[in-house]
């Protein structure tokens, strides 16, 4: 059985595949769209994707429930937890629009950040995705990478960030390379250079989903909130993480 962490990346998604109890059948993958990925000659029973799954009709506070639950557990890394906007702003394409539709939508209002729309051309894509082909979403499951580095941590905010400044951080990067090889994967996969199309830090994101994606495959993983909520078009509303030890 195959398992998948994937993560978006400039071309399209960084997948790192795995067939479970053999460690060194992983496989690192980029595909421009992520049916490709989810339908093909690996097709992963158990995708853990750092992506938001289940868009919310207007935002209330700092976000979905499911950011609000794990902000607090990551200490100085949980600015890295976006607030996601409606599944209206999301789908505009121009910012101003997106900005607008935000600000109509979200209570206190709140407008969208640079940094947040160029992530909506991928977020349109799983959600629509996921809408289209119901048989897909028992598949897969929203994780964020430093919720499972919090968990591979010892449920302990990890001290150094990944990025300073938007460029990768090698104390960040060690750190975090540590807790994937305690967690099993070969260190030769670790330490590879990305494949071309992705950076250091998309590689290390999808490692850290696949390492969830392994425990939901053995009957694990916990999600936040417990049990997941659903949005409007029935899509479950969660991030999901290790299973408690």
């Amino acid at each position: 059985m195959w398992v998948a962490g994937i993560d978006g990346c400039r071309t399209g998604w960084m997948a790192a595949l795995m067939i479970l109890g053999d460690p060194a059948s992983v496989r690192l993958r980029i595909a421009p769209a992520l049916a490709e990925i989810l339908d093909g000659p690996e097709a992963p029973a158990f995708v853990a994707v750092d992506m938001p799954i289940g868009l919310p009709d207007r935002t209330l506070g700092s976000g979905r429930i499911p950011e609000q639950l794990v902000r607090p557990l990551l200490g100085a890394r949980q600015s890295s937890v976006f607030a996601i906007p409606s599944r209206g702003s999301v789908y505009a394409t121009d910012y101003r629009e997106a900005c607008a539709l935000a600000l109509s939508t979200s209570e206190p209002p709140r407008k969208v950040s640079r940094q947040g729309f160029n992530l909506f051309p991928r977020i349109r894509e799983m959600d629509a995705l996921l809408r289209a082909r119901p048989d897909l979403v028992p598949r897969v499951f929203e994780v964020h990478p430093e919720l499972a580095f919090w968990s591979l941590n010892g449920r302990k905010p990890l001290p150094e960030p990944k990025k300073v400044k938007s460029r990768p951080y090698a104390p960040g990067l060690a750190l975090r390379r540590g807790l994937l090889t305690k967690a099993g994967l070969p260190r030769a996969l670790i330490e590879a250079a990305p494949p071309r199309g992705a950076g250091e830090d998309d590689l290390i994101d999808a490692l850290a989903g696949l390492t969830v994606a392994l425990d939901l495959a053995t009957g694990g993983g916990q999600s936040f909130p417990d049990p997941p909520g659903r949005d409007a078009h029935g899509l479950p509303v969660a991030i999901w993480t290790h299973r408690p030890r």
